[in-house]
Formats: C-alpha cells, structure tokens, sequence
C-alpha cells in the first residue's frame, strides 16, 4: 500500500484520524487498517477512522471504523470534523451534505464552529429497568444515529464508567449489537454533565457527539429542559444540542461546537 496522507482532528476531546479515500486507497483492509492505527501505543491513535468517500446522493460520503475494527453507522463529532476537513481542503463550499449508513447529514462549517443537523431521533423510551450484577438499574433509551442507553443520576464523577458501562453496553436488552452508554447528571437551567462508554471504542471517551445529543433529548423529555441544551463534557469543552419539540417527538436536532486540527502525516 502506498503511503496514506491523514489529518488528526477532534471535537471536544472526541479524536478522529481522517483520510480522503476519493481515490480509493483504502479499499477491502479498512478494518484491519483501523484497528493498526486507531491503537494509542503503536500508531497514531484515535477514537475513531474517518474515511472520505465520493457520494451519489450528497456532498461525500463518510465511513467511519472504531478501534475494533467495526463499523459505525454514525459518530457526531465524526462527522462535524469531517465537513471542518472538506472545507478546508477545498472539496465542498461552508455548507454540505454527509452520507452516512445512518442518513445523511447536513453540515454548516464557520471558522471552527460546526453546526451538524442530525438524523431524525427515534426509538425514544423512558425510564425502563434491567437487571445488571443483581441490581436494577433504571435507564432511558433514544437512536440518534446510533442506539445510547442514558442513566440520570448523581454527579458524573461518581459514575462508574468502564464498569457499569461495558456491563450495559453488552447487556441482552441491547442485543445483538449492543449500545453505548452515558451518564448524565444535571446543571441549573439547560445545561449538563455528560460522559459515555463508548460501543466499539469499548471504554470512555473524552466526548460523544451522539451522546451528547441523545443526552440532552432525554434530559429534555424528563426534564423539561429547553433548546438549545448544553452539554459539559469529559474533555472540557461544552457541545451546544439544538432542537425542536412536537408533542413527544424530538425533529430539527442540530449538534454544535468548535473543531480543531491536531496534526497532518504520512503513514505506511
């Protein structure tokens, strides 16, 4: 294989390797590529790869692979680094359109501002129990492009992340493909905490776009919390969730927040 040109870049904390595969350089060892590079002792490192992809029915195509090696259908802050990098790189104008195994996105890129509307939330439950290490543990659920269970509770300091979450996260209610977790705890007015267990990363993560965003529907949805929703997360940095509301139903999600660039490279 030839040498890959990449661009690190990440959202809140939330770290991508990002390649443009237009030429298709990358063709049937994405997986096993992903997982040599997304490894933080080895290679470069990152929470997910981002692979640049031409699209009939949109702007580009965007496939994003975890550190295992699995495919994801959709990734937040993925895709909000990837409209940032086709701006910058001169593929498509400030405002594009994303193809993603989840639906397509659209994206507006000012400065290091990006704004992503969503795919339609769906799925949406609330307050459900399952039995985990012999306790209950009530939980609420919503797809935002990918499937998240949400526990509301005390201070996110307190929750336990990697245990509880990789318990959750492959626990039969959720199967056969299992979910992501995140922990929420509440601020005054519309703001809260949020840290996730991440499917596929299998462990936290400094930031989940779509968690940050099924967060913020279900704080929304208990809570009565207005749009915009904003959202504190484990790298430091606060995500804005925008939305309106029609009776139960969740439509106009928008997820919003600064992208930087880390690094540019070659690797073989």
């Amino acid at each position: 294989m030839k040498p890959i040109h990449f661009t690190k870049m990440a959202g809140a904390g939330n770290d991508f390797i990002i390649v443009d595969n237009r030429s298709r350089i990358i063709k049937k060892d994405a997986a096993k590529l992903a997982k040599r590079l997304l490894d933080r002792r080895f290679s470069i490192g990152a929470d997910g790869l981002i692979l640049l992809e031409k699209s009939k029915k949109a702007d580009i195509r965007m496939r994003i692979l975890n550190p295992d090696g699995s495919e994801a259908e959709m990734c937040g802050n993925g895709v909000r680094c990837l409209a940032k990098f086709a701006v910058d790189h001169r593929i498509t104008g400030p405002k594009l359109s994303i193809e993603t195994l989840a639906g397509t996105i659209y994206a507006e890129v000012k400065g290091e501002s990006v704004k992503a509307k969503m795919v339609e939330p769906k799925d949406l439950e609330l307050n459900f129990g399952i039995r985990v290490n012999g306790h209950n543990e009530l939980l609420s659920f919503i797809n935002t492009g990918v499937p998240h269970a949400i526990k509301i509770g005390g201070p996110v300091s307190d929750s336990e992340v990697e245990t509880l979450g990789k318990m959750i996260r492959r626990h039969q209610h959720f199967a056969p493909r299992g979910t992501n977790v995140d922990f929420v705890s509440l601020r005054k007015g519309n703001t809260i905490d949020v840290r996730t267990y991440e499917r596929g990363v299998e462990g936290e993560t400094l930031a989940c776009g779509t968690g940050s965003t099924a967060a913020a529907l279900v704080a929304a949805a208990m809570k009565n919390l207005k749009s915009p929703v904003l959202v504190h997360t484990k790298g430091g940095e606060v995500l804005k969730v925008h939305f309106s509301r029609i009776g139960g139903f969740f439509h106009d999600v928008y997820l919003e927040g600064r992208i930087q660039k880390s690094f540019e490279g070659r690797v073989q």
